[in-house]
């Protein structure tokens, strides 16, 4: 493998799950040129890694405009234009992390001889040269990504999700800090919002969770989330219980911003992981997912009830009541909080 492709194009958290199965790549073969394809936007959280030569940000949403307007003929241009960029840089090896239709028919574009396809479903080993089934320990973190680099004999040492931040993003942050008088070390990170109601956490349980933050520990809270998320954070930092920072910064600048926090608390969302990554203390919420219970990180834990009806995923049973999350008292969480605030980093 000399030229080699990633492809794990989405979601936030799982591009930052399979971030050490780049560095795994570049232990083993040092000399190659690994490039990882991602959905633009997301684009940010990768380009300052030192294990990877390039990024590549997939145009999907351009594609689906042109695909919703049937603006056909500029359709296939466009993705004629972006198949030869990935031919002009000949990759050799494409490894579809993903495991998908999508992902594996965006390996297939780039022209490589050799794909490998990681769980591949939807249709998607018949593109694949090789397939591996997913596997590993669900408990871990990043497990299926690490039995994928055992797979293919890489040098999993050392397999733990990380993120570099990068000049640039770092002082965009620092500045945006400063204009709401938020001191680096001095403030906690809030990351309640996803794209299912069934992975929340409760308003009422934010605001109380955000006085004893304040008042017991200290810390400011502040509010992260993307664009979508700007009025649920306009009614949880009323009045005045947080920060809210809620659609105020890409990608790269929340990861900067987590990253001179003193502490995360999150539910099943990317930027909750993005704590992990960064190695800042982090607590982690789930209920209707499955979750990592070994985060492999001492300063780092899970909050999980294990309930007989979790995880139910997509198809909840409760009928609203979301007893996986509600039963997650703010107390439990501070308790939680001050253990990984204690614990070395």
């Amino acid at each position: 493998m000399k030229r080699i492709l990633l492809v794990r194009t989405s979601a936030i958290g799982d591009v930052v799950f399979a971030t050490p199965f780049a560095h795994a790549l570049r232990r083993s073969v040092p000399e190659a040129y690994i490039a990882w394809l991602v959905e633009a936007g997301i684009e940010g959280l990768l380009q300052a890694d030192p294990a990877i030569d390039e990024v590549i940000a997939w145009p999907k949403r351009e594609w689906a405009v042109l695909w919703r307007e049937r603006r056909l003929a500029a359709l296939a241009r466009a993705k004629r234009g972006f198949r030869a960029m990935l031919h002009a840089r000949r990759f050799d090896t494409a490894i579809d992390l993903q495991g998908l239709l999508k992902s594996a028919s965006l390996a297939m574009l780039s022209g490589a001889s050799r794909r490998i396809g990681l769980g591949s479903r939807e249709g998607s080993r018949l593109l694949m040269t090789r397939s591996v089934e997913r596997g590993g320990a669900i408990e871990r973190i990043s497990s299926e990504y690490l039995h994928l680099a055992q797979a293919l004999s890489l040098d999993a040492a050392d397999f733990v999700p990380r993120l570099e931040v990068g000049d640039a993003a770092d002082a965009q942050a620092r500045t945006l800090l400063g204009t709401r008088s938020l001191v680096p070390g001095r403030f906690a990170v809030f990351a309640p919002f996803t794209t299912r109601p069934q992975k929340h956490w409760f308003e009422d349980a934010w605001r109380e969770l955000a006085v004893l933050v304040r008042t017991q520990l200290g810390l400011a809270p502040v509010l992260l989330g993307g664009p979508a998320d700007r009025q649920a954070g306009a009614r949880l930092a009323e009045p005045g219980a947080a920060v809210d920072l809620t659609g105020q910064t890409t990608l790269a600048q929340a990861a900067a911003v987590i990253r001179h926090a003193a502490l995360v608390i999150g539910v099943d969302t990317g930027l909750t992981h993005m704590g992990i990554a960064l190695n800042r203390p982090t607590i982690a919420l789930f209920g209707s997912t499955r979750p990592y219970l070994e985060t492999c990180r001492m300063n780092a834990r899970v909050i999980w009830l294990g309930l007989p009806c979790s995880p139910c995923r997509r198809t909840p049973t409760c009928n609203g009541a979301f007893t996986c999350m509600r039963d997650i008292t703010p107390a439990r969480v501070l308790d939680e909080v001050r253990r990984v605030l204690a614990a070395p980093a």
